[in-house]
This record gives structure tokens, sequence and C-alpha cells, in this order.
């Protein structure tokens, strides 16, 4: 067993892969594990280097600089008919500044559902277009292209820019058109799936990403290859995660929108057994209010079955039914219908999963929710509450007693984690549940189930910030050896799992701002501190104390207290009045705070 002072949790992680694999664990002082993080260190330098390489030569090169009228572009703002959240105005600003700089541009825009990434991204657009040159959206889904393209038409009209449209319900003719348009650069912006990868351009810009993990390995190349002399936008509703965002952004810029819309209000979520009872009641709430309602149902071959279930509850009630093998040019028709409220209800497989925008549906039901993953319940929940009412999503399970272990921790954790910007939460639950294959790519869960997903985002960290030489702002560590009594008391905090959490976050703690924030906190939520809290408190200051001034150790023996440099030979000797905790404490932080 190894011992841990508790002003040190930091040092420790939890360790996260696929749910059900057990780490094969080693003997303490035995040096496997060290072998093995080299191993993995070594395959880092790899895909970091990849990483880096393609950041260097778009480096290299100099970038289109795009500007505007900022008169006008303010104009265009306001067009907007809605006010922009701090956030997104944020964004646009630093989208602004570095369009202008002369260097390429290559940022992720993470957002969560529903918070506004396309209105940035037009922003972005109207700065390229106004500058002479041209820009285009990809997505990767048709109806998600549709989308764009409607949305797009609509904030431009007013600006006498034309918007083409390239995927697979353009008809040969108008794909000729757009495409020689784009050639010629007549046409300024273009919205489109993967169809738009092998367009050629006059002067293209701008290429805006839309959910970039969707498109496949191809598709992936192809953009990548577009890259190098373009101004680069991704945008992602998945957010990932914090120490991923780091390693990246030593690479790429990063901007994060976490304001909700005004007006937003959470999708309450219901996880219940499924029950004619239930979807009848959620179906009529929802008309009562004058609102439309999606009924996902994954399986195609019985979706017309499920509809006439539905009828026979509701006979007056007016469907349309959508799927990916009914006709491109009938998918577009029908859902104009159903925007124009001529139905009440769209049953539908997945394919309005991702950024379709319909403020009248605020009721979803999930029919078999336990075969989806997180991050898609998450979509398709996004598709409601979109306006200013309050949306309802039903997760609805055949038998919640049967459910294996992974999908009864994704339902529960949708169900308790439903108020506005909760995707980043999410997205570590998943994490968690599925392990981080996907994020890195298929090649990268070995190693990750071996050393954990934790380690694994710090070593790529590392290993790009060595790369990029950047590798001088590694924290160091610092040993505390006070002889003391300190501690987070049992009589204060009960709660054995709220104790252990406030301790992993004093430890974390970087400032002496952070440190008085959560003494204030623990004040607020378990009344005054007693001694030993109090003297706890003040050794986490003096941890941090001692991090700012490059101390190395702190130790005491007795009334004698020792401190030793990192960049100083010997030690310093203190005398305290007496080997008393109080004594001891107060003399070694009077004379940090005198340093």
């Amino acid at each position: 067993m190894l011992y841990i002072p508790v002003e040190n949790l930091d040092l420790i992680d939890r360790y996260i892969a696929d749910s059900g694999s057990l780490p094969s664990l080693d003997k303490l002082g035995k040096g496997g594990f060290k072998t093995l993080k080299s191993k993995v260190k070594s395959k880092l330098f790899a895909i970091a280097s990849d990483i880096v390489n393609l950041s260097a030569k778009r480096a290299l090169q100099k970038g289109k600089t795009l500007s505007c009228d900022d008169v006008e572009f303010l104009k265009f703002l306001s067009d907007a008919g809605f006010e922009h959240t701090p956030d997104q105005l944020e964004a646009i600003k630093s989208i602004k500044e570095e369009l202008k700089s002369g260097k390429i541009m290559d940022r992720l825009l993470s957002a969560d559902v529903g918070f506004g990434k396309t209105e940035v991204a037009m922003s972005a657009m109207f700065i390229a277009i106004s500058s002479g040159f041209q820009s285009m959206i990809i997505a990767p889904t048709t109806l998600l292209s549709a989308q764009h393209y409607k949305t797009l038409q609509e904030r431009f009209k007013n600006w006498g820019i034309k918007v083409g449209k390239l995927d697979r319900y353009t008809t040969p003719k108008e794909k000729k058109a757009i495409l020689e348009s784009l050639k010629s650069g007549e046409l300024k912006a273009v919205v489109g799936t993967h169809a738009l990868l092998k367009a050629e351009f006059k002067d293209l810009a701008l290429v805006v990403v839309d959910e970039e993990h969707k498109f496949g390995v191809k598709q992936k190349e192809a953009i990548k290859h577009l890259s190098l002399n373009t101004h680069m936008l991704s945008m992602s509703a998945t957010p990932i995660p914090r120490s991923l965002n780091m390693a990246l952004s030593q690479i790429k810029s990063f901007s994060e929108i976490t304001t909700p819309p005004t007006q937003r209000i959470g999708v309450r979520t219901f996880v219940k057994e499924f029950d004619h009872k239930i979807i009848k009641e959620a179906i009529q709430r929802e008309l009562r209010r004058a609102g439309q309602i999606f009924y996902i149902y994954n399986s195609i071959a019985t979706i017309q079955a499920k509809a006439d279930e539905i009828k026979e509850l509701l006979p007056s009630l007016k469907i349309s039914i959508l799927h990916s093998k009914v006709p491109p040019a009938k998918i577009e028709e029908e859902m104009m219908k159903f925007e124009a409220k001529e139905y009440d209800m769209l049953i539908s497989t997945t394919i309005i999963e991702s950024g379709i925008h319909l403020p009248n549906v605020n009721t979803i039901i999930v029919d078999g929710a336990e075969n989806f993953g997180i991050a898609d319940l998450h979509q398709l929940r996004g598709r409601v509450g979109r306006g200013s009412k309050e949306g309802y999503c039903y997760l609805m399970v055949e038998d919640r007693d049967s459910l294996s272990p992974k999908a009864q921790k994704r339902l529960l954790a949708l169900e308790t984690h439903s108020e506005l910007g909760s995707g980043a939460i999410l997205a570590m639950y998943d994490l968690e549940i599925r392990g981080g294959g996907n994020l890195i790519g298929e090649a990268q869960s070995g190693h990750i189930k071996q050393i954990g997903y934790s380690l694994y985002l710090k070593m790529l960290e590392e290993t790009i910030r060595e790369l990029t030489g950047k590798n001088e702002d590694t924290p160091k560590s610092i040993e505390i050896n006070l002889q003391v009594n300190a501690y987070l008391s049992d009589e204060v905090i009960y709660e054995d799992r709220l104790r252990l959490e406030l301790y992993r976050r004093l430890s974390l703690a970087e400032s002496l701002l952070e440190v008085y924030e959560i003494e204030d906190e623990i004040k607020d939520r378990f009344g005054s501190l007693d001694k030993v809290s109090k003297q706890y408190i003040e050794l986490i200051i003096i941890k941090v104390l001692a991090k700012k001034l490059n101390i190395s150790k702190i130790s005491s023996y007795n009334e004698r207290i020792f401190v030793e440099f990192y960049d100083r030979e010997g030690r310093k000797i203190i005398n305290s009045p007496s080997r008393d905790s109080d004594d001891i404490l107060d003399t070694t932080l009077k004379y940090l705070k005198a340093l």
C-alpha cells in the first residue's frame, strides 16, 4: 500500500478506459509501469509529430488577409434579429482578428447543441466575402447541409450575397452551373456535403467544417489537404475534454461558447418504460400548446407499423414518415410541409439527428433509447426546446430492469444532466462508458486501455509541448512535510465522498484566490471551520505560495522549519516559537509572505 498526503491528492488520477476492461496492475517498486509509459510515449511522438508538422506547414505559409468595414460588419451583426451572447461576441472578435492577421487560421469552435455556432461561422464568411474571396460550409449530412443553406440564404439575402448548395439533392444541371460559377469566382458562398471537396474554386479563403468527427477517413484527408492554404473553422457540438483542448490549443486556436441563447430553457428529460399511456399523454400535452413532435424509431422495416400503432392511439394525428430509403426530393418536400405545420408528428430514423432547427417542435420521443450512444441522444435532445418554450425528451426503453449496465449509466447521465450546456459533462461520461478510442482514432484505443485516458491526454499534451518547444512551463513538484495536525474534519464535512472531492479541488488549486473561494464554499455549505480544517487550508496556502517561490521542499522537526529551493544551494532554517501546529504554520506563512 502506498500512502499519499492529502495535500498531494492531485497526483492521483482516475483510470478511464472502456467499461469492463480491467487494467493490469503493476507491483509497487517495480519498473513495469514506467516501461509501459515510455512505450506509449514513443507512439505519442508519432501522433504529435503529425499534428505539429501540419501546423508548421501552415505557419510557414502566408494567409489571405481578410477584413471588412467595421460599420458594415456591425450592421450585419445587428441584422441577426437577436442579441448575441457574450461568448458568441468573443468568438467573433477573435476570429475577426485572426483573419486580419495575415496568418492562416485553424480554429476549433466548440459549443453545445443550439448555442449559435452557425451565427459565428456566418460572421466569418461575411468577412471573407466582403474581402472579395469565396467561402464554404461543409456538413456531414444532406439534411444538415439543407438546413445551413436555408439559414445562409435568410442571413445573406439583405446583403445581395448569392448562396449555392451542392449535395445529392442538386440536379445535374444545377450542379454543373454551381461548379462553373465556383471556378469562375462568380459564386462567393456555397454550402454542401463532401461533394464540395471535388469542386474547383477561383479564390477560396475560408472553409467551415461542421461536425468534422462525422466525416470518413478519406473526406478528412481531403479536408486536411484543403486546409493547407485556406483559413479553417471547425465546429463541434460534442465538446472535447478540457485537457485535450489544452493539448490542441498549442496548435489550433480555440473558441468555446458556454452561454446559452437568451430565452432558452433546459430540456426536461425522462427515462420511461414503453407505455402507450405515456406516449399518448406526451403527444397530447404538446398538441395542447400548439406544438409538434419528433418520434425517433430506428428500424426502417417496421416504421410503418409503428406509425399505425400511434394512429390507433390518436386517430386524428397527422403523421409523416421519413428514413434514408425515402427519395431525397421527397424528404425535402416532407420536411417543408412539417415546417409549415401541415403535420403534427414526424416519425423518423436518426436522419434528423444533427443541426435541424425547428423551433415549433418541442417534444421528442426516442423509442428504444437503450440502443443509442450518449452523444447521439444528446444531439437528438438538442432538436427540441430551441425556441422560448420548454422542451420535453422521453427516452423510452423496453424493460428498465433488463438494461445492460452501460445503457443504465448512459440513460442516468442524460436524465440527471438535462440543463443547458451539459454537453461537456456528458462528453466525459461518454469517455468513461465507451472509452476514449473514437476521440483520438481507433489505433490509439489500445494505449488508452493500458494507461488510462487521463494520463494519455496528459502525456499527449506534454509531447506536443516538447515538440513545439514550450516545455519550460511544466510545473515542478513540491514536497511539504510539516509536522502539524491539519485535515478536513469529518465533524465539519460528514460525507466521505464530498470530503475527498474538496481535498482534490484544494490540491489542484493554482492560486490563493481559488483556495479562498473553496474555503468560502465550505463555510457556506457546512458552517464555520474547526481548528484542524482551518490549519489544512493554511497548509494548502503554503503549498501555493511555495510553488510560486520555486521552493522544492518545506519540512519541520520540533520547532525548526527547513526550506529548500530549486535554484539555491543549502537550506534556510527558521525557528518557530513552539512546536504547536498553529505556531509552525503561522511562522512558515509569515516567512513565505515576506519573500
